[in-house]
């Protein structure tokens, strides 16, 4: 259940020590942080909507856009980058209809690639939640997501 944005500041002192902990809980609970949202922790804070977005996009554990029910990770580490990881995300993002850091319309899917998922034997693999899709070609990109439909 979501808790309310005033109810998650509050449980702070508005310290600036305060920042980090406090975009952190944002982010759990909202699963992104949105600018309405950095304002009002600039507000209780008492510093600037400009510092509080400067330490935001310094850290990339940060979100600006929120998540689709299904966020799909595409690893991009050397093995997966070699056997073809940018030509899987390129599939993933020509069946979905969004760029890769987007969110379909439905709010069902978003897509990002990420350093590296540790199942370099599985190249190219991607992760769907927590669901690991190993030796990933562009044929497997439609059968992958009508599964998913029907599992759902």
């Amino acid at each position: 259940m979501e808790k309310d944005l005033k109810e998650i500041i509050s449980a702070y002192n508005g310290k600036k020590s305060d920042l980090i902990p406090i975009l952190q809980d944002i982010q759990s609970n909202y699963g992104y942080l949105s600018e309405e949202m950095m304002n009002e922790v600039s507000h209780f804070i008492g510093v600037s909507a400009s510092e509080v977005f400067g330490v935001a996009t310094f850290y990339s554990q940060f979100r600006f856009k929120p998540q689709g029910r299904k966020h799909i990770l595409v690893c991009k580490g050397t093995a997966c980058h070699v056997s073809g990881a940018n030509q899987i995300i390129e599939g993933i993002e020509r069946h979905l209809g969004i760029e890769e850091g987007d969110v379909t319309f439905d709010m069902e899917y978003s897509l990002e690639s990420v350093g590296c998922l540790g199942c370099c034997a599985l190249a190219p693999c991607a992760m769907i939640n927590k669901d690991i899709k190993s030796n990933l070609t562009l044929k497997d990109i439609k059968r992958l997501f009508s599964k998913e439909k029907k599992d759902n």
